[in-house]
């Protein structure tokens, strides 16, 4: 499953900053704004110590995690729906993504240039809100006119469909983005909101608080107004440290990094942090293979049965689906191998209707 996050915010927030640390990427970070115009694209792979510990007991001849696509698209400003500063460019790059990083100034720094002046994080963030707000107003408003025409005519799914986007388009003038709706709505609505229109404000969202040093782990009063600010939004909201992820990025040794980490008194890299946020917010997990030739994480979507777990592998092991042998972690962990798992009697043959938990071990049967 590629999972595609898109990182924005307004220009020197320290978006190009974190994507660099994130990604070991060269997008350009300077201190004027519009500085990187065109998106930058780099892979995250994602950190998980269930897949090195497999790799330790079975030894494989590789050990492939899995990974995160992360754009970087250039700061927006006022006026960004109407074509402001490449507006239109940049709004386009984030109907392209799963899910908006919205990273957000929190620290003070004369050094560094606010695009409007000086620090206001609810301020910078209600800016990016209206502005893609105004696009989603833009895209209801000729859907509507597409709808209404068809509704007159009597057609029953053009009237639900007229019923859904008038509340989408009140919801979205009272300034509120469309993603709060969602969880009240069915799946017919749900896929005409986020998949059908692709409505910006009903991607989910994760608000990153870019703090100083001195705040990495506590947070600050800017961070801290963000948070409350957002309270309501069915958003997550988290800490980095722009500066210290770059540090962190510089340093060629696991052993250098953990060192450092310690001596900032932080228990593990932002990095981290941003990857597991996002997973929360899609609703993913992650299950393993296991084999001599490879092990290897996969990513599925909560909730996923074993067919669709298979097709994640190849679109050939969901059709021809027989059946999933899965270990728990915590047994394969207990064993030390496939082989013991199997005498002790704790591997499981599952069918079509089995839901897959985080960390199982699959094995697929399928025939094409």
């Amino acid at each position: 499953m590629a999972l595609q996050c898109g990182i924005v915010g307004l220009p020197n927030v320290g978006k190009s900053t974190l994507f660099n640390a994130l990604t070991s990427g060269k997008a350009l970070a300077a201190n004027y704004p519009f500085a990187t115009k065109d998106p930058n694209v780099g892979i995250i792979t994602v950190p998980d110590v269930r897949l090195d510990k497999l790799a330790e007991l079975v030894l494989p001849q590789r050990t492939l995690p899995t990974s995160v696509e992360i754009v970087d698209i250039a700061g927006l400003i006022k006026g960004a729906s109407r074509g402001e500063g490449l507006g239109n460019q940049f709004l386009a790059n984030i109907r392209e993504v799963d899910a908006i990083v919205h990273v957000v100034r929190c620290f003070d720094d004369d050094n560094v240039v606010h695009v409007d002046g000086d620090i206001n994080p609810i301020r910078d963030k209600e800016i990016i809100d209206f502005e893609l707000g105004l696009k989603d107003l833009e895209t209801v408003d000729k859907r509507i006119d597409k709808v209404a025409r068809a509704a007159k005519a009597g057609n029953k799914e053009e009237l639900r469909n007229l019923e859904v986007l008038t509340a989408v388009k009140k919801h979205l003038e009272s300034g509120q983005p469309a993603r709060q709706l969602l969880a009240n709505m069915d799946e017919d609505a749900k896929q005409l909101v986020a998949k059908e229109l692709s409505l910006l404000t009903a991607k989910p969202t994760l608000y990153v608080c870019n703090v100083d040093e001195a705040a990495a782990l506590t947070g600050n009063a800017h961070s801290e107004a963000l948070r409350a600010a957002v309270a309501g939004e069915n958003a997550e909201v988290i800490l980095i440290c722009a500066g210290i992820e770059a540090q962190i990025a510089e340093m060629e040794s696991e052993a250098e990094r953990a060192e450092f980490l310690e001596m900032m008194g932080l228990p593990e890299p932002g990095k981290n942090i941003l990857i597991r946020a996002c997973y929360t917010l899609l609703n993913l997990i992650t299950y393993f293979t296991a084999g001599e030739k490879e092990v290897r994480a996969w990513t599925v979507r909560n909730g996923a049965k074993a067919p669709e777990a298979a097709g994640v592998i190849h679109s050939d092991f969901e059709k021809g689906f027989i059946r999933a042998e899965v270990i728990k972690y915590a047994d394969f962990l207990k064993y030390g191998s496939e082989a013991k798992v199997k005498e002790a009697g704790k591997m499981a043959v599952e069918g079509k209707e089995y839901v897959v938990t985080d960390g199982d071990i699959m094995h697929f049967r399928f025939n094409v």
